[in-house]
């Protein structure tokens, strides 16, 4: 008896250690992006004379066309059992992400390297996010997510805070943005450096004549299903974070102190992320993410009506808790009700829908602000968090 403690106790510890190797991962990996991510619409609008509309088609292409991969990278990663493989090549685009920015003259080429980066993430995340669950206990899913998402968003605040120093010091010319683009590169060649110690889970599989993809789908748990048709309704809505810092632009930030309104959300979805976690694991997925939903529509009707610097600070404080409320749960949720061996393709079909979305949800976004007001694409996205949030709340049967 004492032994098989003992032996559970050992499988914990590797996988904790595993979920944080990943986390870690994520997070040099996110550094490098946030160094560049909140300087792109300003890099755009102030260098190459991009409008909203632009910025917004730039963004949802970028999003769209990569997350069509990711429902491809989890049914690979379930088919093959190559998880750590896929998810390294992932990683990589975002060298050739930060090369492509270096070298870019005009939005067309910033679009280039925009959908480069959303390529990589594509291809990454759902194997990531098995190898997280995989190293997870069952009954403390939401608690290993809260973990990487921690690291995760941490890495975030770290890159934000690491952009908002450099372009203090360098200036916000062209030659700085490229300074901070060329530097950017050094913390994905340490996440890179990292997958030597993922330890990845591999499985003995019978060989079976597989279904076709679609009879699998059709068999899925209804909870699942819904949840994937509420997610992509709620998107529609959710546009590219862009516009937050547009947003912040509009109302008398600068180009730095904007950057340092974003890593505040970071660094408070990072502080956050674990709480909410394990909160999911106490209450149920649900009640969180709806919970989530709310939040967000308090925030981007906030961001609709907001005239105040002081509660522009607020607006971006409650933005990161509505991510430490939903990023993690949501994958703990679709992770614990997806067939174990459509796992990875459940993750990434969330991920690809999501994706899908953004395009129109950014386009739409840009229309409204031009064509009716700053406030417009706010409030249309708090419509639909609401909208989404009832029916979560009605339809969704507690899991």
């Amino acid at each position: 008896m004492n032994e098989e403690i003992e032996q559970k106790k050992s499988s914990l510890s590797k996988g904790t250690k595993n979920i944080i190797i990943l986390g870690l991962i994520s997070c040099f990996a996110d550094i490098s992006s946030e160094m560049v991510y909140p300087l792109i619409p300003i890099y755009l609008t102030a260098v190459f004379g991009a409008t909203p509309v632009l910025v917004g088609l730039i963004e949802g292409i970028a999003e769209s066309i990569a997350s069509l991969l990711k429902v491809f990278s989890g049914y690979i990663s379930d088919r093959f059992q190559h998880k750590k493989a896929i998810a390294f090549a992932g990683y990589s685009t975002g060298l050739l992400y930060k090369i492509a920015l270096i070298f870019a003259g005009s939005w067309g080429g910033i679009l280039t390297a925009r959908v480069i980066d959303r390529f990589g993430k594509g291809i990454r995340t759902a194997p990531r996010d098995v190898m997280v669950s995989e190293s997870a206990d069952k009954d403390n899913m939401g608690s290993a997510f809260g973990i990487h998402k921690m690291l995760d968003m941490a890495g975030s605040a770290i890159g934000i805070l690491a952009a908002f120093l450099l372009v203090r010091t360098l200036g916000s010319d062209t030659g700085g943005y490229q300074t901070v683009f060329a530097l950017s590169i050094i913390p994905i060649v340490i996440a890179l450096m990292l997958f030597f110690f993922v330890k990845e889970k591999k499985e003995k599989r019978e060989v079976v004549e597989r279904e076709h993809f679609w009879n699998n789908i059709s068999k899925l748990d209804g909870r699942l299903k819904l949840y994937l048709v509420i997610a992509f309704l709620f998107t529609l809505g959710n546009s590219s974070n862009s516009f937050l810092l547009l947003r912040a632009y509009d109302i008398g930030f600068d180009s730095s102190t904007t950057i340092l309104l974003y890593f505040i959300y970071n660094v408070t979805a990072s502080v956050l992320a674990i709480p909410c976690g394990r909160i999911s694991d106490k209450i149920g997925r649900k009640r969180l993410l709806v919970g989530g939903y709310i939040t967000f529509s308090v925030v981007y009707f906030g961001f609709a009506f907001c005239s105040s610097k002081g509660v522009m600070v607020l607006i971006f404080v409650i933005y990161g808790i509505y991510t430490a409320m939903t990023a993690g749960a949501e994958r703990a949720f679709i992770a614990e009700i997806a067939p174990k061996q459509l796992k990875g393709t459940m993750l990434g079909l969330h991920s690809t829908l999501v994706g899908i979305a953004l395009l129109p949800a950014s386009l739409i976004a840009g229309l409204l602000w031009d064509g009716i007001g700053v406030f417009a694409p706010f409030v249309f996205g708090g419509m639909l968090s609401l909208i989404s949030a009832v029916l979560l709340a009605i339809k969704l049967r507690e899991s």
